[in-house]
Parts: structure tokens; C-alpha cells; sequence
């Protein structure tokens, strides 16, 4: 690869950063955001297991670029809570918690509710309903396929996220993506939660079609607990403190 290419990312969860709003069309990204959504995708894929160092001479060699592109991608994977960057140790891929899942997942409910809660009494609503509805749809699908399914989960919540109205509310969720993905394939992990979860995002398209804001929210709230309580029993079998 010739130095400065383009790198694509490798799944379209790989370009959920906060630095870029998928739903307001394709933007050109610098190296640096180009090799954190790459490296982003195996952290979050676990191809680059919790406390794994990356090296950045290792990472600048595959991707045919110098030290300092690498070195700017994880400071961007370090906001994004992937990895924590040691002195003197590089950059090292960011354990999981329960302590961390209660944190992101607790804030997430109240903020994803306020979100639903502003689209479902939005008089403008209908311009989300077809695609929410299309989605939903296609999740109902997908319940036996986890990859499939947390991937189109993590899509909806974009598009979700790019059409509130409350812009500062759409910036809090978008920095918290990354960090909820990697806890949302545990919560997601077997079929019997996708079935729970699609039961509460059938809940939200009616509430949204039905104007209420109320249920709505609630049907959020619940949607992120029901993943908060499934990621923490995963951790728990894990030895995860």
C-alpha cells in the first residue's frame, strides 16, 4: 500500500466515530481517522483482546505510513475509551468492566430515552418512521444471526442519533458509541436477548407512529438496562469484576 492511501474501514461499525456524522452523507476522513476506524473494528471485534499493547511501529508497517498518522489514530481510539495510552508502554487496548457497562449503560438510558422520546413528539416524525420501521423490520430477522443483528442495531441507533433535534444530546451519544458497541455484543449475545430486544424497538415504532413521547422512552429505557444487566452476567461468568 502506497503511504497516505486511502484505508477503508473494515464494517460499517467501523466508521461510527464521534468526529463523523454517518447520516449526513459520505466525508472525505484523514489518515489518522481512517486507521482508527480500523483498528477500532478488531478491538470491538476482539481480534485485539482487553490489555493487548498495539505497537505503532507494528501498525505504521501495515498500513504503509509513517509513526505519526499512527500516533494521532490512538489518541482518537484513547477519547473513544478503546484504548489508554501509558507512558513509556504505548497504548494498550482498554479491559472491560462491570463497573465501566454500569456507567455507560445508566447514562446511555436516560439519554437514548430522551432521544426516542424527542423523535416520537417530533410533528415532523414521519421522516424517521419509514426507515425505523424498515429496520426494525429487518432486526426482526435477523434474531438468530448475533453479528447481523448488533450490527444493524448499531445503524439504527445512528440514524436515530442524527435525527434528533437536540444537537448536543446527538454529540453526547455519538462520543459514547464505540465504547456501548463493544458491551452490546455481550448483552446481545444470545438469541433469547435479540428476541427481548426486538420485542422493545417493535415497542418504540409504535409509540413514534402513535406520537407518544411516554412510551417511547420508556421502551429506550428499558431496551439499554435489558443490555446492561445481560453484558453484566457475561462479565460475571468471565471473572469480570
Amino acid at each position: 500500500m502506497a503511504r497516505n492511501a486511502a484505508i477503508p474501514p473494515e464494517s460499517p461499525a467501523a466508521s461510527g466515530g464521534g468526529s463523523r456524522d454517518p447520516e449526513s452523507g459520505p466525508l472525505t476522513l484523514s489518515l489518522p481517522e481512517q486507521i482508527a476506524a480500523r483498528l477500532s473494528e478488531r478491538i470491538i471485534a476482539g481480534a485485539y483482546p482487553p490489555g493487548q499493547r498495539i505497537m505503532e511501529q507494528v501498525v505504521s508497517d501495515e498500513f504503509a505510513v509513517s509513526r505519526g498518522p499512527v500516533r494521532e489514530a490512538l489518541r482518537l481510539l484513547e477519547k473513544d475509551g478503546l484504548v489508554t495510552i501509558l507512558p513509556r508502554r504505548g497504548a494498550q487496548v482498554t479491559s472491560l468492566s462491570i463497573d465501566e457497562v454500569r456507567e455507560i449503560f445508566n447514562i446511555r438510558a436516560v439519554l437514548n430515552g430522551l432521544r426516542d422520546r424527542g423523535l416520537a413528539e417530533d410533528p415532523d416524525r414521519a421522516r424517521v418512521l419509514p426507515r425505523l420501521e424498515a429496520e426494525v423490520e429487518a432486526l426482526a430477522r435477523l434474531v438468530r444471526e448475533q453479528g447481523a443483528y448488533v450490527e444493524t442495531v448499531f445503524r439504527l441507533n445512528r440514524f436515530l442519533n442524527g435525527h434528533t433535534r437536540n444537537g448536543r444530546l446527538r454529540t453526547i451519544l455519538s462520543a459514547l458509541a464505540l465504547q456501548t458497541l463493544r458491551y452490546s455484543r455481550l448483552g446481545l449475545s444470545t438469541e433469547s436477548r435479540r428476541r427481548q430486544s426486538i420485542r422493545n424497538w417493535q415497542r418504540l415504532v409504535k409509540a413514534v407512529r402513535d406520537g407518544d413521547g411516554e412510551e417511547a422512552q420508556r421502551a429506550a429505557e428499558r431496551r439499554v438496562r435489558d443490555s446492561r444487566d445481560a453484558a453484566i452476567r457475561e462479565l460475571e461468568k468471565q471473572g469480570k469484576t
